[in-house]
């Protein structure tokens, strides 16, 4: 499991996305949430909107990141 240190609080998921170079765009990021293709925590998210906060995983593409404070 990859780690992803964030700056603030929290972020939201789909700048999060972008921000791990899952995704290239936010348009993209929005379509990949909405296809219900992200899991936060182990469970289907369909709201780009979501606050991830340390300790939050994000699974993508067959891979799991770990959002840390930095």
């Amino acid at each position: 499991m990859e780690t992803i240190q964030i700056q603030t609080d929290f972020i939201k998921l789909d700048a999060f996305l972008k921000y791990a170079a899952l995704v290239g765009t936010g348009g993209e990021a929005k379509l990949v949430i909405a296809d219900g293709l992200v899991q936060v925590n182990g469970e289907v998210c369909t709201m780009r909107g979501k606050k991830l906060r340390a300790g939050d995983t994000v699974t993508f593409a067959d891979q799991t990141l770990l959002v840390e404070q930095a």
